[in-house]
């Protein structure tokens, strides 16, 4: 019986192979659809189904116009395609048909694009490198999930034909990665933005210090790194960034049309500096590494001249090898800082940050002192926040404060699933695929104007995580939701139609290696 499955199998291989059009250009023995223009997330903004569809060939060329930028994302969309068709699809400035990317003047924005399919080709038309960038993520979405696969698959390869217009709602699309709680490593963040490009996702902020952690190299104080990187929560051994690391994962994101926003967290949320240089501590004495997870019990010393030297230096260093133009500064969960305390604080840091270039970002706590003008607060309250809390960020708002909107029991990715989750958290209750979707960022938070919304961004800290499967399991689903409340007009916005075109997704994370939770409100293709 086990020799005859053997054969079995061989015998399923070998009809594999035969009907590998992308390995010998022959026809699929069966005809397949492809997939509708409007079955991707986010949800585009406008789609016009028409025509017959493009199948690619291995006659099929990459068509980009002579600037570097487009024949950079040509590239990258020839990395991806590649390995699945088995084709070689040459990028080349040469005319014709095939996939042709293209730049040029136009009503897309800064991030929009327009994608144009037919029997001759595919067109995306864009009049910024960030909007061609997109398209191509509408693209691969439209061709099989395994077009994900690292090995030649049988295709076909078809692209609906039609025409797609899109361009995002919000500017601000992100998703921040708590690396001081449990270090990642370089490569481990680099796997996260390539999934998060997917959904075009256009911001990386990365939580660089808490108590548990110090995870970038600042030259002019050593041992922030050296002994307060040195470990994380549980005991483990830590780890950080050198700076070419930080410049690495910079460069990369940027490559996927991603900015990194670096946060050093402060005056709370301490500690791992307060350990590392006893002169921080307004006693004077260094207080030992900390691994457990309780929070508010650490605070920079306010009233010390040397506390401001120290966030000098190290808003200089970070700010020199951070390209993009923000710089978060926390602020959160400062409870061993008098308010008075916060207030000059944040009075005296915040003009640091413009000094060496950057706009301020803080957790909304920000709008309880004054914040800087043009700064942004990223709201991480929850639905019953009290009215005062909210009515803080909301005068905020009114006065020019732009406002992130990260509510914790909505779009925090390290709260459980349900009760079963084997990994996060729940102190902001249980956040299902449907609850982390099924809200409206533009009237979310009231009295806060809806031009003072720059967008939405899903945090995950990471406690209880220590493994990239684990970072998966607890954003995917949830994080594709987000990325579609940012970028997709809110007339868009069902969850009805949501969960299917998520459901979609489910053999493509499986085709990408993504361990993602199996929502029982989703309706999952049968495995």
């Amino acid at each position: 019986m086990r020799q005859h499955h053997r054969t079995l199998r061989l015998l399923g291989s070998l009809l594999l192979v035969a009907m590998g059009a992308s390995v010998t250009g022959a026809a699929p023995v069966q005809a397949a659809s492809p997939t509708p223009l409007d079955r991707v997330v986010p949800a585009p903004a406008s789609v016009d189904p028409s025509g017959s569809p493009y199948r690619i060939t291995r006659d099929t060329h990459i068509r980009v116009d002579a600037s570097r930028e487009t024949r950079r994302i040509g590239e990258y969309l020839a990395g991806i395609l590649r390995p699945s068709t088995g084709y070689r699809l040459p990028v080349t400035t040469q005319a014709g048909g095939g996939i042709q990317l293209r730049l040029m003047k136009g009503s897309f924005g800064a991030e929009g694009y327009r994608l144009d399919s037919g029997r001759r080709g595919v067109v995306i038309t864009a009049s910024e490198p960030a909007g061609l960038f997109h398209g191509v993520q509408t693209l691969r979405q439209l061709l099989p999930a395994v077009v994900e696969k690292d090995s030649v698959q049988p295709g076909p390869w078809l692209v609906a034909g039609g025409t797609i217009k899109d361009s995002p709602r919000y500017g601000w699309r992100g998703a921040m990665l708590d690396v001081s709680r449990h270090f990642f490593g370089v490569d481990q963040v680099k796997r996260y933005i390539d999934q998060l490009a997917l959904y075009k996702l256009n911001k990386l902020h990365l939580h660089l210090s808490d108590d548990q952690g110090w995870r970038i190299a600042i030259d002019s104080w050593p041992r922030l790194t050296t002994y307060g990187g040195s470990t994380q929560v549980g005991g483990g051994p830590g780890g950080y960034y050198t700076k070419d690391d930080y410049k690495e994962i910079v460069r990369y994101a940027a490559s996927r049309h991603m900015e990194v926003v670096p946060e050093i967290d402060m005056p709370g949320h301490t500690n791992a500096a307060l350990a590392s240089y006893a002169e921080l501590n307004c006693d004077g004495v260094a207080p030992p590494l900390y691994t457990g997870t309780e929070v508010g019990f650490s605070s920079l010393c306010v009233g010390k001249d040397i506390t401001y030297d120290f966030v000098d230096d190290v808003i200089r260093e970070l700010a020199a090898i951070t390209p993009g133009r923000y710089l978060h500064i926390g602020g959160d969960e400062a409870h061993s800082t008098p308010h008075a305390d916060f207030v000059k604080f944040m009075d005296r840091v915040q003009p640091i940050v413009a000094k060496y270039g950057k706009t301020v970002i803080g957790w909304h706590q920000l709008t309880g002192a004054s914040p800087a003008k043009g700064a942004l607060a990223q709201y991480w309250g929850l639905d019953d926040t009290s009215a005062e809390e909210k009515a803080q960020v909301a005068a905020a708002a009114r006065n020019g404060t732009g406002v992130i909107l990260s509510p914790a029991d909505r779009i925090y990715l390290d709260m459980k699933y349900d009760e079963r989750t084997p990994l996060g958290l729940s102190w902001a209750g249980y956040v299902e695929v449907q609850r982390s979707y099924d809200w409206d960022p533009g009237d979310y938070l009231a009295g806060v104007p809806a031009s003072a919304v720059r967008g939405v961004e899903a945090p995950l800290w990471s406690e209880t995580f220590v493994t990239p499967e684990h970072i998966e399991y607890m954003a995917f689903p949830r994080v594709a939701g987000v990325a579609e409340l940012g970028w997709s007009p809110a007339a868009t916005h069902d969850w009805d139609g949501y969960k299917v075109r998520l459901a979609a997704q489910g053999p493509r994370w499986e085709a990408m290696g993504i361990g993602f939770y199996r929502s029982p409100q989703v309706p999952w293709p049968a495995e």
